[in-house]
């Protein structure tokens, strides 16, 4: 496991199912900041470290090391045909960058999305989501994607810095999944990380026998942190 860059107190979280690999249990090691540099948090996810809310972890699953990082850089960076398409299908869409804020019209939106991508039955409260995605210590934004209309169809978090954008979460209505709105809303990040001069785009952790994660690879080219805290270009 990378060390963090920093000296912090790290709590080992008890193990637990692992999200992404059926059949495996995952452990993490993990803590709490309510206030961070965004440029610090760039160096605690270059040693393979996310954040959810206020809790800053990092996987540390006994004979496994699948969770890495993959990142793009922006300036290289080069569509590919079916994503292409995607943004022609979208581009009827208005986005909006600025604060991240909570809404009743984001938590009903996030509510649906869970519901639906998630098939989760229990309640989720205006509390958890609030945690999850708009208690931030470090730089965020939140970009909000509405059509002709005006009706919310998605919306993404990421953390901000100076070397990098970050996705946190994307979440949209599940009605429109045939837009691809998560692709959509990724080429429309990583188009803005290069209006403003911002050199990687990270997608957040990549399992590369997780299905669910091989569209995080599509983004060419990528770069994958290895457990040798090297960044490595994905042929």
């Amino acid at each position: 496991m990378l060390p963090p860059p920093i000296p912090v107190r790290l709590t080992v979280i008890p193990d637990h199912d692992c999200p992404y690999l059926p059949g495996r249990v995952s452990r993490t090691r993990a803590f709490l900041a309510s206030s961070l540099p965004a440029g610090v948090y760039h160096q605690f996810m270059d040693a393979n470290f996310r954040r959810s809310g206020e809790l800053f972890y990092q996987p540390i699953c006994p004979g496994c090391n699948k969770c890495r990082q993959i990142r793009i850089p922006v300036e290289r960076f080069a569509p590919s045909r079916s994503q292409r398409r995607c943004a022609r299908r979208n581009a009827d869409l208005r986005v909006s960058v600025g604060a991240a804020v909570p809404t009743d019209e984001k938590f009903d939106l996030y509510r649906r999305y869970i519901a639906r991508r998630h098939a989760l039955r229990e309640a989720v409260s205006r509390q958890s989501f609030e945690e999850f995605l708009y208690t931030s210590p470090v730089d965020t934004l939140e970009f909000t994607y509405r059509d002709p209309a005006g009706r919310l169809v998605a919306v993404g978090i990421c953390d901000v810095c100076e070397l990098s954008l970050s996705s946190v979460y994307f979440y949209f209505d599940p009605g429109e999944s045939r837009r691809g709105p998560g692709t959509f809303g990724a080429l429309w990040e990583i188009a803005w990380a290069r209006r403003n001069r911002i050199p990687f785009y990270y997608l957040g952790y990549w399992v590369e026998d997780c299905p669910t994660m091989h569209y995080k690879s599509f983004f060419r080219p990528c770069q994958v942190l290895e457990p040798d805290g090297e960044w490595r270009e994905r042929a």
